[in-house]
C-alpha cells in the first residue's frame, strides 16, 4: 500500500492505494495518509421484539421503552448537514466512499470504520467520530488539538457484509458459547450444560434465576442428581456455524483506487480526551492529574475501593496492587477468578476485585463466588470514603442486546439505590474497549461491533447519572499501543490517572512544558 499527499495551502489531492472498499476525501492542512484493515462492521438497530430461546429478566413498561430507545440510539446517528466551512486550527474531515468487491459504489451503510489522529515525534493522538451517512459514504470527524502535522488513520473493522454475518449468528446462535456446570453429591459427579440461552429439549432444567435481581440462568438437570448438587460454572466452549464461505467476508479484500479533496463541515467531533506526550488530558470538566505511587497512597489513605466486572477490571486492581505497599489477600485458589483484596493497614486502605456473575467465561468457577454486580452494590452502605468502580461488556458479545441492556439497568438501579442513600459515595463506570482480531474466534466472539454497541448501550444507561465514565474506548483507539482486550500497561496507567482524579481531584501533580502548557 503505498501513496502519497500533495499540498495545495488548504487543500489536499492526491491518488493512493487503497483496499477496494475505500474512497477517500479529506480536509487537511499536511496530514500523511493510511488505511488499514482491523480484520474486521453495520450498526442497525436489533428489535427488541427478538429473544429467540434466550430468557430474559423481566422489566416494566417504563423500561421497555427505555430499551427500545437505547436500541435505536445504537444503531446509527446522523447528524443534520449544516452550513459553514472549515477553518484551519478547528476541525479535520475525512470523507470515505466505500466499494463492493467488483469495486462497485456501495449505496447503503453499515461498514464498521475506526478513525484516529495522530503525530507520533509529539506522542500525541485522538480519537475521531465516523458518522455514518447510510448511503454508502462516510465522513470522520477530528478536531485540531495540538501544534504540528497530524497523520489520518482510518481502519476498517467489519465491512456491512460481515455483520450481517454477526447479527445473524446473535439472532440465531446466541448459544455459541456454551457453558457447564458440575453437579457433585459424594463419588457422583455429572456435567451438565448451562446458558441464558437453551435451546428447547425434553430434560428438565435447572432454574437459578437470582431472586433479587431477576437475571435469568439455567443448566439441563443431571441425570441423577439434583439441581442443588451444583458447585461450579466454567466456560464449556465454541460452536462455529458460519456458512460457506462467510469467514472471507470476515478476513478478506481485494485492491482499489482512493483519492483526497476537500469537503465541507458536518458535524462536530466531541472526543473525551487526547494524548499529548503520551499523557491523557481531559476535554471534559475533569482535569486528569499524574499519580506516582506517593500520591496514589495519599489520594487513597483511609478509602475502600469495591471493583465489580471483568477481567479488564481486574487489571485496574492488578495495577493498584502493585502500586499499595500492602499485601494482596486472595481468597480463592485459582488466580484469575478472585475474589481479592489488597489491604494496605498503615495508610487504612482496601481495595477488592469480584468478578460478575454469569455470563462469565472464566474457568471454574465455584457456586458460592458467583455473584451479580447488582446485589453486591446493595450490600454497600456507601459513604465519602467508598469508591465503586464497575466494568462488565465483554462476555455478553455473543447475547442479544436486550440481555445486556437489562444486565445494566438492574446495576443502575442498585446504584441508585446506594446514591439515594449515601450520596457523597463515588461511583465510576469502565467503559468498553477495542481488541486486535486475530483469529476467527475472536472475530466472532469479541468483534469491535459487537464491543461498539455495548459501549453506546452502557453510556447510554448510565447517562445522566451522578457517575464517573473512564473512557476506555476512545483512550485504547487514539493511542498507538495496537488493541488489546486487556490494554497495555502504559494505557492502564493513563486510565487509573483518571480514575483517582476522580476521587482526589485536587490532589497528584500535573505535567508542564517548557512552554507552560499542560502536558
Amino acid at each position: 500500500m503505498t501513496g502519497k499527499c500533495l499540498i495545495q495551502h488548504k487543500k489536499v489531492e492526491a491518488c493512493i492505494s487503497f483496499p477496494c472498499w475505500y474512497v477517500f476525501t479529506i480536509t487537511s492542512l499536511s496530514p500523511s495518509c493510511q488505511i488499514k484493515r482491523k480484520d474486521q462492521t453495520l450498526i442497525q438497530q436489533v428489535r427488541t421484539g427478538h429473544r429467540g430461546f434466550c430468557a430474559l429478566r423481566p422489566i416494566s413498561y417504563e423500561e421497555i421503552l427505555e430499551e427500545e430507545f437505547i436500541l435505536y440510539t445504537i444503531a446509527c446517528i446522523i447528524p443534520r448537514r449544516i452550513g459553514g466551512r472549515w477553518l484551519i486550527g478547528d476541525q479535520l474531515e475525512v470523507r470515505v466512499e466505500m466499494k463492493d468487491h467488483y469495486c462497485r459504489p456501495k449505496t447503503t451503510g453499515g461498514d464498521v470504520l475506526l478513525a484516529r489522529l495522530s503525530n507520533m515525534a509529539l506522542n500525541a493522538s485522538v480519537a475521531g467520530q465516523v458518522v455514518d451517512h447510510v448511503n454508502g459514504t462516510y465522513t470522520a470527524v477530528f478536531p485540531l488539538l495540538w501544534k504540528g502535522g497530524v497523520d489520518v488513520e482510518i481502519t476498517l473493522v467489519h465491512p456491512s457484509e460481515a455483520v450481517t454475518v454477526l447479527r445473524r449468528l446473535t439472532r440465531d446462535n446466541p448459544d455459541r458459547i456454551y457453558f457447564k456446570s458440575v453437579f457433585q453429591s459424594g463419588l457422583s459427579k455429572e456435567v451438565a450444560m448451562c446458558n441464558i440461552c437453551l435451546q428447547s429439549t425434553k430434560r428438565e432444567l435447572c432454574d437459578y434465576t437470582d431472586v433479587h435481581t431477576g437475571e435469568p440462568w439455567f443448566c439441563l438437570k443431571p441425570k441423577s442428581l439434583s439441581c442443588d448438587t451444583r458447585i461450579n460454572h466454567s466456560k464449556g466452549g465454541f460452536l462455529q456455524t458460519l456458512r460457506p464461505l462467510e469467514d472471507r467476508l470476515l478476513f478478506s479484500f481485494d485492491p482499489s483506487l482512493g483519492r483526497l479533496t476537500v469537503k465541507s463541515q458536518i458535524a462536530k467531533s466531541k472526543p473525551s480526551g487526547y494524548y499529548y506526550n503520551g499523557v491523557w488530558r481531559s476535554l471534559s470538566h475533569t482535569e486528569v492529574h499524574q499519580f506516582d505511587v506517593s500520591s496514589t497512597i495519599q489520594c487513597l489513605r483511609g478509602k475502600v475501593v469495591h471493583m465489580y466486572g471483568d477481567s479488564t477490571i481486574r487489571q485496574w486492581f492488578e495495577y493498584l496492587n502493585t502500586t499499595l505497599p500492602g499485601r494482596c489477600l486472595n481468597n480463592n485458589f485459582w488466580k484469575k477468578i478472585g475474589p481479592y483484596m489488597a489491604l494496605d493497614h498503615e495508610n487504612n486502605i482496601l481495595v477488592t476485585y469480584r468478578c460478575h456473575g454469569p455470563p462469565i467465561r472464566f474457568g471454574n468457577v465455584k457456586v458460592n463466588e458467583l455473584y451479580y454486580i447488582a446485589n453486591e452494590v446493595d450490600r454497600i452502605a456507601g459513604g465519602a470514603n467508598i469508591v465503586v468502580v464497575v466494568g462488565i461488556w465483554s462476555h455478553f458479545s455473543t447475547f442479544p442486546m436486550e440481555i445486556y441492556i437489562r444486565r445494566l439497568m438492574s446495576i443502575r438501579s442498585a446504584v441508585s439505590r446506594l446514591l439515594a442513600r449515601a450520596p457523597d459515595t463515588m461511583v465510576v463506570i469502565r467503559t468498553a474497549n477495542l481488541k486486535a482480531l486475530k483469529s476467527l474466534y475472536e472475530t466472532l466472539t469479541n468483534s469491535d461491533w459487537y464491543s461498539l454497541q455495548h459501549d453506546k448501550a452502557l453510556r447510554e444507561v448510565f447517562k445522566g447519572m451522578n457517575v464517573h465514565l473512564v473512557d476506555a474506548w476512545e483512550m485504547v483507539l487514539a493511542h498507538h499501543f495496537p488493541h488489546n482486550l486487556h490494554p497495555e500497561p502504559p494505557i492502564i496507567k493513563n486510565m487509573i490517572n483518571v480514575l483517582l482524579s476522580y476521587i482526589c481531584p485536587s490532589k497528584g501533580s500535573l505535567i508542564v512544558d517548557e512552554d507552560g502548557n499542560l502536558k
